[in-house]
């Protein structure tokens, strides 16, 4: 039996302003059996299904749940959630046979389970329904035996494990270990008993100045204790009176109640182990053999007191896990990146959406390449409020720069931080498989503003012919603009990105690199980054000699206004641009890409000169200025 759906009407994030239609909930969320993972920004909803989950189910550590009018969707007076339990197996759907429905026909029939929950404000009072079950909208009340069956383990955020293993009455180590067989149903009648009764006489005897053969030992002082305890008892009665020392109630809850859980051989363990040794004795809760009630756990903030290497260590050891359904809440990118992709829920906008075959437009080929290369880097992409998928590490340091640029003169209202925008550089040009995982097979749709970012990858004819000079190898065949129709080019790669919320952002000529040499005000900065680099490099190179200098000299010294004048003389916008660009391509110079856009963007934002404005006539970074305000939703 495993929970494979939820419906929510106006439950917290969930609502509408409409006028309530149990036709239509404002939340209609599956799960799958094994594990899954609830991610998205703060304040998306993730809380809110895992606090439905538990109001209408409870859980066995009887946390007390109330509802207050914050349960409520904005100024709605009721509120309902439903629960579908599928795949009940003979043994746990007897459990449940005044309330079981069916679905199917004839012999292809299987049971399922349908509950129901309801509150309503009136007045200045919540009044709220018992669960119910049954496919009809009323549905017959569920007694208290078969609630215990639908019971479900939860670890609260943030969860003091040191707090749930401390030995104490009602702890909660004591509640899972009585459930288990290896003390449930046992009674009194447990070896475990015999052992503490048998160290409870020697205590007895202790205090009474014998040993385990009840021979007198040599140290009385517990006996000398015991007589003036006595003696003082004594004079506050007229009968003799004579105290009992003794170890606890020799019951086997009691028993229980006293035992700590520790990891063997470690002392003054911190919160991390501690939270692990928790989440195990709750999976040996979830595995008990010989229960046929609903194996459900619900665990929010999973990375709770865990690094990185422990996150990825539990959530690994959690989806191996057979025969039982976890819920899980996380912030956590190292999460995200480990956690099968089918297993993840995204939630955005008020809305939930699995991203499972059914669910999205990815291809099954896409799932196992986008697990291999969905690192921690990357899997920010699920927490984001917009996205900007680029090719590689330059745009990733540029695009930045540019949008902080921007908000700076007053083009645009937030920058890329304070709009909750990622950019994932993907290192190759398999857009369409990350932007897939936001592109829906059924409504609602995902609102993610989603940003593709490419090159035109076109060379101009002069410089190909130049470029071929340079590195005249006949095997290379470059693409040049000269043998497309640019404007048919760009339509067909829009038509084949664009769907939904997902944009297609390309350039009017080659290269990101090459679109900002082309700008008239930027193409300065660029020259000067890659001069600055140049002189890295040959401090780099620095080999002891007296003609060089040692120390990586400042752009400012490098006479860089002499030689921009000189660069830029007798030359048009294209042959600046084409000059420009060779430092990228020659070999021998070995200029990195993306320390280029480190010093770009550095000098972007500090120059002394200040660039005054991007925003220019035919400007050939407008893609770039586009997709920054397609995705920080400045349009």
């Amino acid at each position: 039996m495993y929970l494979q759906n939820i419906k929510l009407w106006n439950f917290r994030k969930y609502g509408s302003n409409e006028a309530f239609d149990h036709t239509n909930p404002n939340l209609n969320l599956n799960f799958t059996k094994g594990v899954n993972v609830l991610i998205g920004e703060n304040d998306s909803g993730k809380t809110a299904i895992i606090d439905a989950i538990k109001l209408v189910l409870k859980t066995h550590s009887y946390e007390w749940i109330r509802i207050d009018k914050d349960d409520f969707y904005g100024n709605s007076d009721k509120f309902r959630i439903e629960l579908l339990f599928k795949d009940l197996s003979i043994e746990e759907a007897k459990n449940f046979t005044e309330w079981l429905s069916w679905e199917g026909d004839g012999e292809d029939a299987v049971p399922i389970l349908k509950l129901a929950y309801e509150a309503n404000i009136k007045g200045e009072r919540i009044i709220t329904s018992d669960v119910k079950a049954g496919l009809s909208e009323e549905g017959y009340l569920l007694t208290s035996e078969a609630k215990e069956y639908l019971k479900v383990t939860y670890l609260k955020p943030l969860r003091d494990a040191k707090t749930e293993l401390v030995p104490k009455k009602n702890s909660r180590l004591s509640q899972i270990f009585q459930e288990h067989e290896a003390f449930k149903g046992r009674g009194e009648n447990h070896p475990l008993k015999d052992i503490f009764d048998d160290f409870d006489k020697s205590i007895k005897n202790y205090f009474n100045g014998l040993d385990k053969d009840k021979k007198e030992i040599e140290d009385l002082k517990g006996k000398e204790l015991k007589k003036e305890i006595d003696g003082y008892l004594q004079s506050f009665y007229d009968a003799k009176k004579e105290t009992d020392i003794k170890v606890f109630e020799g019951k086997l809850k009691s028993i229980l109640e006293k035992l700590e859980l520790l990891v063997k051989d470690e002392v003054n363990v911190g919160l991390g182990t501690l939270n692990r040794l928790f989440m195990a004795s709750e999976l040996l809760h979830l595995n008990k053999k010989d229960y046929d009630g609903l194996r459900l756990g619900l665990i929010e903030e999973l990375e709770a007191h865990l690094h990185p290497q422990a996150q990825m260590q539990v959530i690994e050891s959690l989806q191996k896990q057979k025969d039982i359904q976890l819920i899980l809440t996380t912030h956590s990118p190292n999460l995200a990146s480990k956690v099968f992709l089918e297993n993840l829920i995204i939630c955005n906008e008020n809305y939930a959406y699995p991203l499972g075959k059914r669910y999205s437009k990815l291809k099954s080929s896409d799932y196992p390449f986008l697990e291999r290369f969905i690192d921690v880097t990357k899997s920010n992409l699920f927490f984001a409020k917009g996205l900007i998928f680029v090719e590689g590490v330059s745009e990733e340091i540029i695009l930045p720069s540019i949008a902080n640029k921007l908000h700076q003169l007053g083009h645009l209202r937030n920058n890329l931080t304070s709009s909750g925008v990622s950019i994932i550089p993907i290192g190759n040009t398999a857009f369409l498989r990350y932007s897939k995982i936001f592109v829906r097979n059924q409504t609602p749709n995902i609102t993610i503003p989603i940003s593709i970012v490419t090159d035109l990858d076109l060379r101009p004819i002069e410089f190909a012919t130049f470029y071929n000079i340079i590195s005249p190898d006949k095997k290379k065949k470059k693409k040049i603009i000269s043998e497309f129709n640019v404007s048919e080019y760009k339509e067909n790669k829009i038509n084949l990105y664009e769907e939904q919320s997902v944009k297609l952002f390309i350039g009017d000529f080659w290269t990101l690199e090459y679109c900002i040499a082309l700008h008239p005000t930027l193409r300065k900065i660029l020259f000067k980054s890659i001069l600055q680099c140049l002189e890295e490099i040959r401090a780099d190179n620095y080999k002891g000699n007296k003609d060089s200098f040692k120390g990586i000299k400042p752009i400012s010294e490098l006479n860089f206004e002499r030689r921009w004048q000189k660069f830029i003389e007798n030359k048009s916008n294209e042959q600046i641009a084409f000059d420009i660009m060779i430092q990228f391509i020659i070999d021998d110079k070995k200029i990195s890409k993306s320390m280029i856009a480190m010093y770009f963007s550095e000098f972007l934002m500090t120059d002394v000169n200040q660039i005054d404005e991007i925003i220019v006539e035919n400007n050939s970074i407008q893609y770039l200025i586009e997709a920054i305000k397609y995705a920080t939703r400045n349009y």
